[in-house]
């Protein structure tokens, strides 16, 4: 079995300290907690667990950095060649990124490396390459004014991102920030930290000053919460479960009313018509997207509505497919689907398998924790039809590898089960009629909607969702308006002729 070329799990260096004011520091309480990975259920390593005080300490060190312009004073040639050499730091210790976060979090190494590693790199490079391509405007005043409209960054920026893309998450966020001339704390979830502390190392190496890029390690109600009220945090990004994101928006009020930016789940509906132009794609994305990453995706496609006449022929080739996503070690390059991040997570997965059947879903694969001898946290991917709106699985977001299958009979009739959801991230929509697609696509409540495929997109269009999806954009240079003020200079013009 090879996991990797240049570096293995017995010289991979672990440092679970956190990071502050450019030091690898332990927690000032002296407390850690476990690191443990799901491949296996063994302990990898012991991170600080960061509290209040800890949060204080960062953010003066932020504070600091931001107000002496040690980051933001530089030229905006100088901060993009040091976050493109971020980048290039991001590639160069590749192996060893995709590795820790293959133990981490559990994810097949296969992905880890080809996606993980190359989108959080390719995230930081693009945002270095815009930093100075983006100008500012002149409004369109009388004669007697000149108005100047500038972007200006905000301040300390607080990031919290969750556990199932590690770097791509902290990258969609950072690179922004850091490109905004913004100073961060980034606390990473306590299940999945290890990369989030590396990827700051060599933030410093590529020369990002010290203060500029602090990473707090810890649980969310002693580190996420204390970030998220802190007066001297400007704005708080977040991704994660739309119960905590709410948690953040009123945390964000309570305090200094700092502006919050939240990225939330997500129950995307995958439309398929009978006119589907190639049935047997829309089969592998159907199935490829709920069980890639182990189905732990806010935009996972987990309700899939197909047209009555075609449900039948649809679900015996997607049930045809299934046994190639049977788990397997993550470490192997084999492996297409790896662990449930945590104990936790997995006993909700099942929990939520267990529902669906009391509720009457026809299970039709899977449904069972598997690889038990491992010591890790294993599940069978799983479909369920016969699905209504009213169900739970059909409700609320799993997060796991469940698809729940409905049908349709019309256009409008899909419509409206699929918009009979708090969420709003993402949708599909297969059909060879035009006409159809963008009328579906227009009618339906999401913040993307892919039409004759899934997930299909890249650096330069916007993530996000309608509902309670989340608030704002992550990527492209809408993600700017998050981390930037805006100011209008106006300036009156006494005219000698």
């Amino acid at each position: 079995m090879t996991v990797t070329t240049h570096i293995t799990q017995e010289t991979l260096q672990l440092d679970g300290r956190a990071l502050i004011n450019g030091r690898r520091v332990e927690s000032l309480s002296g407390k850690s907690f476990d690191c443990i990975s799901p491949v296996d259920g063994r302990i990898l390593t012991t991170v600080a667990r960061c509290a209040e005080a800890d949060i204080d300490v960062a953010v003066s060190a932020a504070r600091t950095a931001f107000d002496d312009q040690r980051w933001r004073g530089l030229a905006p040639a100088q901060r993009k060649r040091i976050l493109l050499h971020f980048a290039d730091l991001l590639q160069k210790h590749g192996d060893e990124l995709a590795l820790l976060e293959t133990l981490d979090m559990g994810k097949p190494i296969r992905y880890s490396r080809s996606v993980d590693v190359n989108s959080a790199a390719n995230c930081i490079r693009w945002y270095g390459e815009a930093i100075d391509k983006i100008y500012d405007e002149i409004a369109p005043t009388p004669s007697t004014a000149l108005a100047l409209i500038t972007r200006e960054p905000m301040g300390v920026v607080g990031v919290i991102v969750p556990w199932n893309y590690p770097m791509i998450m902290a990258a969609w966020k950072i690179a922004p920030a850091l490109a905004s001339g913004n100073s961060v704390v980034l606390k990473p979830s306590e299940k999945s930290p290890l990369t989030a502390l590396r990827m700051a190392d060599l933030a410093l190496e590529a020369g990002v000053p010290p203060g500029v890029l602090n990473v707090v390690t810890g649980y969310g109600p002693e580190a996420g919460s204390p970030l998220a009220l802190h007066l001297d945090v400007d704005c708080i990004a977040f991704t994660g479960s739309t119960r905590v994101g709410k948690q953040i928006h009123v945390m964000a009020g309570q305090s200094n009313l700092k502006r919050a930016w939240t990225e939330l789940g997500g129950k995307s509906p995958n439309i398929v018509f009978a006119d589907c132009p190639d049935l047997d794609r829309a089969v592998e994305a159907a199935v490829g997207s709920i069980f890639f990453n182990q189905g732990e995706s806010c935009n996972a496609p987990s309700r899939l509505f197909v047209e009555a006449s075609i449900k039948e022929q649809f679900l015996e080739k997607a049930l045809a497919l299934v046994p190639a996503y049977a788990p397997g070690n993550p470490l192997n390059s084999s492996t297409v689907m790896g662990a449930i991040v945590d104990k936790v997570q997995m006993n909700s997965v099942l929990r939520y398998i267990d529902i669906g059947k009391t509720e009457g879903a026809k299970l039709l694969a899977g449904g069972e924790q598997t690889l038990l001898e491992t010591g890790g946290y294993y599940i069978q991917p799983t479909i369920f039809d016969a699905v209504h709106t009213d169900m739970a699985i059909a409700r609320e977001e799993i997060f796991g590898p469940v698809l729940s299958v409905l049908s349709f009979t019309d256009a409008a009739d899909v419509v409206h089960q699929a918009n009979q959801s708090v969420y709003g991230l993402q949708a599909a929509v297969w059909t060879r009629d035009i006409n159809k697609a963008l009328g579906v696509a227009r009618a339906l409540r999401a913040g993307t909607v892919h039409v004759n495929q899934y997930d299909e997109d890249d650096i330069t269009v916007p993530f996000g969702g309608y509902k309670q999806s989340g608030v704002g954009r992550d990527k492209s240079l809408h993600a700017f308006d998050k981390y930037t003020e805006t100011k209008t200079t106006w300036i009156r013009i006494d005219s000698p002729v």
